[in-house]
C-alpha cells in the first residue's frame, strides 16, 4: 500500500498533488490526482514535465475554467474537460447540493458520463502519465479516482485510505476552513470522511450492481476495461 507521506509530490502552485497508484494493480507513476493548475508556477511546470505528464483530466465546470483557467508555462499535455457536476454551482435546474452528505450520491448520479470519459482516456497508452483534478482534488476527483482504483482491483480499505489523504493535503485535519469559490462567494471547505465516499459507492452498487455496470450505459465495454487494466497495471 502506498505510504501516506510518499504519495504526496510537491508541485509548486498545485494543491493536494499525489500519486494515486501503489494500491491494487494500479502502478505508481501513471495516474496522479490534485487540485487545479490555475496557480501553477514555472517551477511546478518543470516538475510536472519531469514526471512525463501527457494528459490532464479536468473535472471542473465550464464557469470554473473561465474564471480560473489552468496554467501551462509551456507544458504540451492534452487536456480533457469532462465536468462531473451538471452546469454550474448556481444552475437553477440542477443546483449542486450545499450539504456535503447529499453531494456524494448526487455526484455518483450525475457523474457517470464524466467518469466513463476519464476511464476511456486512461485506457489509451499515449494518455499516461495523467493527472485527474477538480478545484482542490477532494470530492469530484475523489470519486473519479476511487472508481479507477476499484477497476484496478484496489480494496475498499485501500481506496478509502487514499481518499482520506486529501484532509492532510488540504490542511483539513483540524476541521473546516473558509475559502472563496469561483463566483467570489465565501464558503467552507469541509474534511472528507469514509462515510462520504461509501455513500457514492453505495449509490453505484444499489442502482447498477457494480462499477462496470455503472459505466456500461456510457459506452464503456469489457474491451475498454481490459485496455485500462493493461495500461495502468503494475
Amino acid at each position: 500500500m502506498t505510504d501516506a507521506i510518499d504519495a504526496f509530490i510537491d508541485i509548486p502552485g498545485v494543491r493536494n498533488f499525489r500519486d494515486a497508484g501503489g494500491i491494487g494493480a494500479l502502478r505508481r507513476g501513471v495516474l496522479y490526482r490534485s487540485g487545479s493548475f490555475h496557480t501553477l508556477t514555472e517551477e511546478g511546470a518543470r516538475r510536472l514535465k519531469a514526471l512525463g505528464l501527457r494528459t490532464v483530466v479536468d473535472l471542473r465546470s465550464a464557469f470554473e475554467l473561465e474564471v480560473w483557467p489552468d496554467l501551462r508555462h509551456g507544458l504540451d499535455h492534452e487536456t480533457l474537460h469532462v465536468p462531473t457536476l451538471p452546469a454550474d454551482r448556481e444552475d437553477d435546474e440542477h443546483p449542486w447540493p450545499e450539504d456535503q452528505a447529499a453531494l456524494y450520491p448526487f455526484m455518483a448520479r450525475t457523474g457517470g458520463p464524466s467518469i466513463a470519459a476519464t476511464v476511456r482516456r486512461l485506457a489509451a497508452p499515449e494518455a499516461v502519465p495523467a493527472v485527474v483534478h477538480c478545484a482542490v482534488g477532494k470530492d469530484r476527483t475523489g470519486l473519479t479516482v476511487a472508481v479507477v482504483q476499484s477497476l484496478l482491483g484496489a480494496s475498499e480499505a485501500e481506496i478509502t485510505a487514499d481518499f482520506l489523504r486529501s484532509n492532510a493535503g488540504l490542511g483539513l485535519l483540524d476541521g473546516p476552513t473558509p475559502y472563496v469559490d469561483e463566483t467570489g462567494t465565501e464558503r467552507v471547505s469541509r474534511p472528507v470522511s469514509a462515510a462520504l465516499l461509501a455513500s457514492s459507492l453505495a449509490w453505484i452498487e444499489t442502482h447498477h450492481g457494480s462499477v462496470p455496470a455503472y459505466l456500461a450505459p456510457h459506452g464503456i465495454t469489457d474491451a475498454d476495461l481490459t485496455a485500462l487494466r493493461t495500461n495502468l497495471s503494475a
